[in-house]
């Protein structure tokens, strides 16, 4: 079985659990993002089970979602459905889909989590499907998450640091390139990196 078919069966396995693999609530960085934004044409990379593409279709977006697990998009389906909203699913490796011709108003990434040369292979990928004015929104865990935060991956080959996204986005002007913590109860913290990025419109 090669790298990507294991790590495909990892992720359906996981979405076949019982409980869902992500939060149910939208996360923070997004909603407050997106406050400042038109409704347009958003992609969301990395969908798995449809969370933040729902959420995006319910406040008026035009919502394509790509994952490579066929049991997280089944589960994003059916949350669409339950939410009487409509969302482009599409079946696809990130390391092999290429975005359509048409740019994309946001794009979002959110705990993509892999190698570093795959991972820039698709930072750069998401920043060539951000149109003009668009915006490009990466979250994941921190790499400082691994000794001073609590869950996410423990390999910290596959963490990162804003600034090492930040470097990697071609073409865009970063407005946004932090560490945050959120609060998780109990003195645990998630610590996240989060870069937003715009692509200039001259």
């Amino acid at each position: 079985m090669s790298i990507s078919q294991d790590r495909r069966a990892h992720w359906d396995e996981r979405h076949a659990a019982h409980e869902p693999v992500e939060l149910l609530e939208v996360d923070p960085s997004l909603e407050e993002e997106v406050a400042r934004l038109t409704p347009g044409r958003a992609l969301d990379l990395g969908t798995g089970d449809g969370r933040n593409a729902v959420w995006l279709a319910l406040r008026g977006w035009t919502v394509t979602g790509v994952d490579f697990s066929s049991v997280g998009l089944d589960h994003a389906r059916a949350r669409a459905q339950a939410e009487g909203v409509s969302v482009e699913w599409v079946l696809a490796d990130l390391l092999e889909w290429r975005p359509p011709a048409a740019p994309f108003d946001l794009v979002v990434l959110f705990f993509i989590h892999v190698a570093p040369e795959d991972r820039r292979t698709i930072h750069r990928m998401a920043a060539r499907a951000v149109g003009p004015g668009g915006t490009l929104l990466v979250v994941g865990h921190d790499r400082s998450n691994l000794d001073e935060g609590t869950g996410g991956p423990q390999d910290p080959e596959v963490l990162f640091t804003a600034a090492e996204v930040a470097a990697e986005l071609p073409g865009l002007r970063i407005e946004r390139a932090e560490v945050v913590r959120r609060p998780l109860g109990d003195d645990r913290w998630r610590i996240d990196a989060v870069v937003c990025a715009v692509r200039p419109t001259g």
